[in-house]
């Protein structure tokens, strides 16, 4: 089933309203959404090159509002469609880890890991859950999101399609790198904080999971 969803999202590429569907895709994707839209964007890119900053940043926006409704759903509706959705994704046991490291650390945890592979869902809905300032976690999604499409629209800009053999193999490195490179002076800052990173680790990675009563 997942993977003819994947299949069904792919042939939207070629649609005449592929941008509706990729700025669909990336909002949906935010909030509950299993199908990351970066093969989308990386196909649009590739059928036209000098559009991928554009659609890279259609992807960023829609990304941004689908956080929020993830957000609205951690924060008035968890006990109903949170914890169903989180189920649904496999990510219960995630969600208390989730929310210790985002109490502890707030918007650094949201642009250090929105930007990897880890599922921005569990991020916004947790956001939500623990009542994250708004403000904060709205900044906070535009970085973590404008790294993790960006790469791909300013690649493809700069190089064409030549660049997509380089972005199927080495897409995760490029990104883990970029990421590095951006938020790097955030992770220095809370090390330089003393001892209470390790501690702060060792607190959340012993979060017991939510199981059902």
């Amino acid at each position: 089933m997942l993977r003819r969803l994947y299949d069904w999202t792919m042939a939207k590429a070629a649609h005449p309203h592929a941008e509706w569907w990729l700025a669909l895709f990336a909002f949906m994707e935010a909030s509950f959404f299993p199908i990351p839209p970066h093969p989308l964007l990386g196909l649009m890119c590739l059928a036209e090159p000098k559009k991928a900053v554009r659609f890279a940043a259609v992807a960023t926006i829609a990304s941004v509002l689908g956080g929020l409704l993830g957000y609205a759903i951690g924060y008035g509706l968890y006990d109903t469609v949170g914890t169903q959705l989180l189920a649904a994704l496999h990510l219960t046991e995630s969600f208390p880890k989730a929310a210790c490291y985002l109490r502890e650390y707030g918007v650094e945890i949201i642009m250090i890991k929105g930007a990897t592979p880890i599922p921005f869902k569990l991020l916004t809905i947790t956001a939500g859950f623990i009542a994250m300032p708004l403000v904060p976690f709205i900044l906070a999604s535009i970085v973590s999101r404008s790294i993790s499409f960006m790469i791909v629209g300013i690649l493809f800009r700069l190089f064409g399609a030549p660049i997509k053999r380089f972005i199927d193999k080495y897409l995760g490195l490029v990104t883990v790198g970029f990421v590095l490179l951006i938020v790097g002076g955030f992770i220095a800052a809370t090390m330089l904080g003393g001892s209470g990173t390790s501690d702060t680790k060792a607190k959340c990675e012993q979060v017991a999971p939510i199981t059902a009563s």
